[in-house]
């Protein structure tokens, strides 16, 4: 297997990770009548991610994040992949990208300004080169 697939299958069980990271508060905090429902509109008044407090709602937040970055992350992967592209370029790229998304769970969670932003950026660009790469 190569690298960039090593760290693609690294990111997914992160997103794993993170899932149980922000499900666990949240069901402790909303209780399962909540979680466990249909989530209608009309029951619910507002969405779950507005009922937990500031730092589930991060976590909610932060998976969200991750399921966006990983499609990207994903098309990079595959592009390298199927292209009999992989370089040790792509591979320190596809590294950097997981290292990142791992610094920015915490740094969402504390509330690390700028440096959320800056992991985010580090991460996405990252991905970027990685898609870039293949085509050079």
């Amino acid at each position: 297997m190569t690298p960039e697939l090593t760290v693609l299958a690294l990111a997914a069980l992160l997103q794993g990770i993170q899932f149980a990271l922000m499900a666990i508060p949240a069901n402790l905090e909303l209780g399962p009548g909540k979680t466990m429902s249909p989530r209608d509109a009309s029951r619910m008044g507002k969405p779950l991610v507005e009922q937990v407090s500031d730092k589930t709602a991060r976590l909610f937040r932060a998976l969200n994040n991750h399921f966006e970055g990983l499609i990207l992350f994903t098309i990079a992967v595959v592009v390298i992949t199927l292209g009999d592209k992989a370089t040790g370029f792509s591979a320190i790229c596809a590294w950097t990208y997981l290292v990142a998304r791992v610094l920015y769970v915490p740094a969402y969670y504390f509330g690390l300004t700028p440096w959320r932003s800056i992991i985010w950026f580090v991460g996405f660009t990252s991905t970027m080169l990685m898609i870039l790469s293949a085509l050079i």
